[in-house]
């Protein structure tokens, strides 16, 4: 049975066992992100919260529903994920509806396709007040130190094509300029953005506009979901709920809305009125986005339930809440990139590459390149063709065993032969790239190598390419004599030879990662290295993790890659050093390189000192 909103989900969390009730009173600039932040990244307090006490609100906030696995399965009422998955696998397969007795026994699974239309009301629980907008009510989050103000971090926008007379309903940020008026973040490649411009196009200056804070868990996650363009959002939602979703018309517009929501935010985008100044913003790559220029909305009346619980979320360096709803569209939506890519057996995308900054696929491959062109077709489909690395292994691989991926890059790869370059758009938040929206993108075939596609012998890489059991302090004591900047090194291994060294520096010009590099791949065995990797001062190279979030995050792989060709016996091996620094503005086009998210260490003492007042273990206080 479909939640009836949001406050029965908040309900059956509490009954599980999985949600905090926090009474203490707690402020909405920045204290409720430093709690969240902490549970967001517990191994074992990570739970929902409910914060019934917000300074300056009389309304509770609700944080971190999503933020597990077992979460995210409740929220849309499946044991697994995969069962959805499933389930549109089999609705789109024409196969079960062949003979008649197929469609006979596809009948029961028909009938779902009823309940999947949004159902009009005359009047929902969402409407039961209707006010003057005042947002300084509002337990709207300052979430991080930098940001430009408070965000709206889990609103779902609805907007209706001026052509087609379709809705969308997407997910974006909100800064909050005053009471009445906030910031909306449609960049370019999101629906809104499009719908905007068709208002502009058209002539029509006043685009309507309503935000959904606080609906039924399967309508929120509905709003992040990768959907094609031809699939309503809420006519999804009703399809996850198995129940039609009920929606009621706006006061103000002729937008519908789920009826159900805690609050609605009705308004107005001027179209004709300048663009304002938006950000920064402490984002999901865990990087501050910078500011930027975005339209803004016009609140004309604030409708809710008489007693709404206000629904937000915060995003930074991962793992996060976030995660766990593009966790649930990488597995749910399966089935759709299997339809035009069917070699796919399965896909993942690494909390650390951020959604759009790495994709593992396991691929069925029948020919030479085959996984090239899995890479060009990812590349070419929606919004994947942001995604800046792509690797492609064999179908026997488990995506989700990181080390095993790990190495069976580094020793499957011929980096001559293996590995693709190639320019494309990425997504707006990519600060790597010296132009915004376009840079380069990274495949890399790791897949095993049939003999009509290459002839290179792997072997020769242990026997003819590798040192061999080299000392961690004799390499840094020489690189230090040559490098004052050099700070520390790691030489991971999966075996006696020496394939990877990791470095880190003290970066302050960029002739020092070019000086390094060239000293490097002359020397007498480190140039037989054949992966090499740089990073800064910000970078714990203890911590693997670290290193995939720095390294997804800040290589442009046209600029960073420097391949080099070794010889040894008259043998010819390509190694490369990859620069996973940050980037000085001569560097990046003469972009700027945001700030990492971190809480000022006020905030934190607060929290340390009032952790157990929360009602939380004292261990991760």
């Amino acid at each position: 049975m479909a939640y009836k909103d949001l406050q029965e989900f908040i309900h059956k969390l509490k009954s599980n066992n999985l949600l905090i009730e926090i009474e203490e009173e707690v402020n909405k600039d920045l204290e409720i992100t430093e709690i969240a932040n902490r549970i967001m990244k517990s191994n074992h307090q990570n739970m929902a919260l409910l914060f019934n006490h917000v300074k300056d609100s009389p309304y509770p906030l609700l944080i971190n529903a999503f933020g597990s696995l077992e979460r995210m399965s409740l929220a849309l009422e499946v044991d697994n994920l995969k069962h959805i998955s499933r389930d549109i696998k089999a609705f789109m397969d024409l196969s079960n509806y062949k003979t008649l007795s197929k469609q006979i026994k596809a009948l029961p699974k028909l009938s779902r396709l009823y309940f999947s239309f949004p159902r009009k009301k005359n009047k929902g629980a969402c409407q039961e007040v209707i006010e003057e907008p005042n947002l300084d009510l509002i337990p709207i989050l300052k979430c991080w130190p930098e940001d430009g103000g408070r965000f709206f971090t889990l609103p779902l926008v609805i907007t209706k094509d001026p052509e087609t007379k379709q809705q969308n309903m997407g997910m974006y940020r909100m800064q909050v300029y005053n009471n009445k008026t906030t910031g909306m973040h449609w960049h370019w490649h999101k629906d809104g953005r499009e719908i905007y411009d068709k208002y502009r196009k058209l002539g029509i200056t006043k685009m309507p506009v309503s935000v959904v804070v606080g609906a039924d868990p399967a309508t929120v996650y509905a709003a992040t979901a990768p959907l094609p363009k031809m699939i309503d959002e809420m006519m999804f939602a009703s399809f996850l709920r198995k129940r039609s979703l009920p929606i009621v018309k706006c006061i103000t517009n002729d937008l519908y809305v789920p009826a159900n929501a805690e609050f609605i935010f009705e308004g107005y985008v001027d179209i004709d009125e300048d663009l304002r100044l938006e950000g920064p913003f402490g984002d999901h790559t865990g990087y501050y986005s910078l500011p930027d220029m975005y339209p803004t909305f016009h609140i004309e009346k604030i409708t809710r339930k008489k007693k709404p619980v206000f629904h937000a979320t915060i995003v930074g360096i991962p793992p996060m809440e976030d995660c766990y709803l593009a966790l649930a569209s990488e597995v749910i939506f399966l089935p759709l990139l299997q339809m035009t890519v069917p070699e796919i057996v399965d896909l993942h995308m690494p909390f650390e590459g951020v959604f759009h900054n790495c994709a593992i696929t396991s691929i069925k491959k029948h020919f030479p390149k085959h996984a090239h062109k899995i890479m060009n077709s990812f590349w070419g489909t929606g919004q994947m063709m942001n995604q800046k690395l792509i690797c492609a292994v064999d179908e026997n691989k488990d995506i989700r065993n990181y080390q095993d991926i790990f190495w069976t890059i580094i020793n499957n790869v011929n980096l001559y032969e293996d590995i693709v370059i190639n320019e494309g758009p990425l997504d707006a938040l990519d600060h790597s790239s010296k132009k915004a929206y376009f840079g380069s993108k990274l495949g890399i075939d790791a897949t095993k190598k049939l003999h009509e596609e290459s002839n290179y012998n792997f072997s020769l890489e242990k026997e003819y390419l590798f040192p061999e059991n080299l000392k961690k302090e004799s390499i840094l004591n020489e690189l230090q004599t040559h490098f004052s900047f050099v700070a520390d090194i790691r030489l991971p291994q999966d075996d006696i030879y020496n394939k990877l060294l990791i470095i880190k520096i003290i970066k302050t010009t960029k002739d020092d990662i070019i000086n390094l590099n060239d000293f490097l791949r002359k020397h007498n065995s480190l140039k037989f290295i054949k992966w090499i990797t740089i990073n800064d001062q910000f970078t714990d190279i203890t911590k693997d993790w670290q290193l995939f979030w720095r390294f997804f995050n800040n290589i442009d792989a046209k600029r960073d890659l420097y391949f080099s060709d070794v010889f040894n016996n008259n043998f010819r091996f390509t190694v490369v050093t990859v620069d996973a620094t940050k980037k000085l503005p001569i560097e990046n086009g003469n972009r700027n390189w945001p700030n990492d998210i971190v809480m000022d260490e006020d905030i934190r003492k607060l929290v340390d000192e009032k952790w157990l007042k929360y009602g939380f273990d004292e261990e991760i206080a």
